[in-house]
């Protein structure tokens, strides 16, 4: 049955106290119901003019779709359209980078963050610098500990003054990255860089990139507005030009609530000494907005500095960057697993973490975390799953780029080979799941498809995707993939073709 279905799809288509983060564990969805199955039976023909209907309409005269759902069972390919053109995948893209790293990494796979003593260490003081080094652990943010960011470096703390270290007489220091190049994406949109989205990344890393800033209102107009940061309070500085205002009025709607929250604006210093908060507030008010770091270990290591004091090691000199020459190893934190991360990074799509896991893969290839390897890593191994190499074009490990190009067929081809995959499971579990968690929580609710379908969304503008599995009524696992690219209509009219497509999927039943 595998060899056939090859045929077709060719032709056709560790330090202790930090938390252990459990992803949730789901089985395949039963068939549904006889009352939301189409019946008796959905002929194939039926099925083509079907999603025919939803694609060939005005509307869509100037879009490009790729379509394609194959039933791996029986190696058919049970509708095709331009499945072997090339569309921007936008977060499709993570489909790719999360089965590769699964496949290359290992669902076991940990990252690492060593502390270093530069200097003797006597009576419980290191006379001389912390050195700190990273490989990309992306784990250490409020995403994935949202009582307390800082609980893992806390617990790198208390292992350090477990070591008998409570006093640095010298700097916090942050050993070179083995990530070389940029930690932006290829071809990453330049006006969007301030946006947590956007974040670049780094060997180490904190909250994902990206800090929120709280301003507060005085009391009476006039009165000084007050700013801070979190998770971390220390970095980055803020400059507070911001304003307070006469406070809305009681009859104020909400359009007029919101207008007044926006007018604080966060922006990057030109001078680099920190974030600008500029605007006005009105008096009594607090709104919350996010920006990204721009210097990422710098961030890191102020996180860490917070976590050293609050567990009563004192640090007296800077935060900087530096080298690990004539330094000896203290102790090293592991990462929570690649198995859990999983859930993180495709159910709400988190592009950092596809951009971690991107340069990780080309670190255990080679030693050193290029893109450019990165991209030779994973374009092996899509071909080594069938996929055509004219079928795809990887430039980023998230999809954020517009550079990135794959097909139709060669989503199925990847979502077949982690079907035969033994972390098949893990890798179907940490995807969004329609009407219930991650990035499609609030569609196909109270059909067919709910609970049934997972699949991976991809948002940029002018592309939208969805490509997972479904399970039809009488049980058989489909596998299809719905790519859109160039279209002016709203995206909630994609939306509702690729809904459509997945709960008729859902509905059907097979021929015998």
């Amino acid at each position: 049955m595998r060899a056939a279905l090859s045929v077709l799809l060719a032709s056709s288509v560790v330090v202790a106290g930090c938390t252990t983060i459990n992803p949730p564990t789901t089985t395949l969805p039963a068939p549904a119901s006889a009352a939301q199955a189409v019946s008796p039976t959905m002929s194939r023909l039926a099925l083509q003019q079907y999603i025919d209907s939803l694609v060939d309409v005005p509307e869509f005269r100037s879009t490009n779709w790729g379509l394609l759902v194959v039933d791996p069972g029986r190696g058919e390919t049970l509708y095709a359209r331009n499945a072997d053109k090339l569309f921007m995948p936008a977060s499709n893209q993570k489909l790719i980078t999360g089965s590769t790293a699964i496949t290359q990494l290992g669902l076991g796979h940990r990252w690492s963050t060593t502390l270093f003593a530069r200097g003797a260490v006597r009576d419980g003081q290191l006379d001389g610098d912390l050195v700190v080094r990273g490989n990309g652990d992306p784990s250490i943010s409020a995403h994935m500990h949202p009582t307390d960011a800082l609980e893992p470096l806390r617990a790198l703390a208390d292992s350090l003054k477990a070591h008998g270290i409570t006093r640095v007489r010298g700097q916090l220091v942050a050993a070179p990255s083995p990530f070389l190049d940029s930690g932006l994406g290829y071809g990453w949109s330049w006006d969007d860089l301030d946006a947590p989205y956007s974040a670049g990344v780094d060997a180490l890393y904190f909250n994902e990139g990206f800090t929120q800033v709280v301003v507060y209102g005085g009391a009476r107009a006039g009165d000084p507005v007050r700013a801070v940061t979190r998770p971390a309070a220390t970095y980055p500085a803020l400059i507070v030009r911001a304003r307070t205002v006469a406070g809305m009025p009681a009859t104020a709607t909400r359009a007029d609530s919101v207008a007044a929250a926006a007018a604080i604006t966060l922006a990057q210093d030109s001078s680099r000494a920190g974030v600008l908060v500029s605007g006005t507030i009105a008096a009594g008010d607090s709104v919350v907005q996010e920006i990204t770091f721009r210097d990422h270990p710098r961030a890191f290591l102020a996180a860490f500095g917070e976590a050293l004091q609050s567990r009563g090691v004192n640090v007296f000199g800077a935060t900087v960057k530096g080298g690990t020459s004539s330094v000896d190893s203290i102790v090293t934190m592991q990462s929570p697993t690649l198995r859990e991360v999983m859930p993180y990074f495709e159910k709400p799509s988190q592009n950092q973490i596809g951009e971690i896991l991107y340069r990780t893969l080309a670190l255990k290839a080679t030693g050193v975390g290029r893109t450019d390897t990165a991209s030779q890593v994973v374009s092996r191994q899509l071909l080594a799953w069938g996929a055509a190499p004219d079928g795809f074009v990887v430039r980023d490990g998230s999809g954020l780029s517009r550079h990135d190009y794959v097909s139709p067929r060669t989503i199925v081809k990847v979502l077949d080979a982690m079907r035969r995959s033994p972390d098949f499971q893990v890798f179907y579990d940490a995807l969004p799941i329609a009407g219930v968690d991650g990035t499609i929580r609030n569609r196909m609710k109270g059909t067919a498809a709910a609970g049934n379908v997972h699949a991976k969304t991809g948002t940029l503008d002018k592309a939208r995707s969805l490509s997972g599995y479904v399970t039809t009524a009488d049980g058989r696992v489909l596998l299809f993939s719905a790519l859109c690219n160039n279209y002016v209509v709203p995206t909630r009219r994609v939306d509702q073709v690729t809904d459509a497509l997945s709960v008729r999927l859902a509905s059907m039943r097979l021929d015998p």
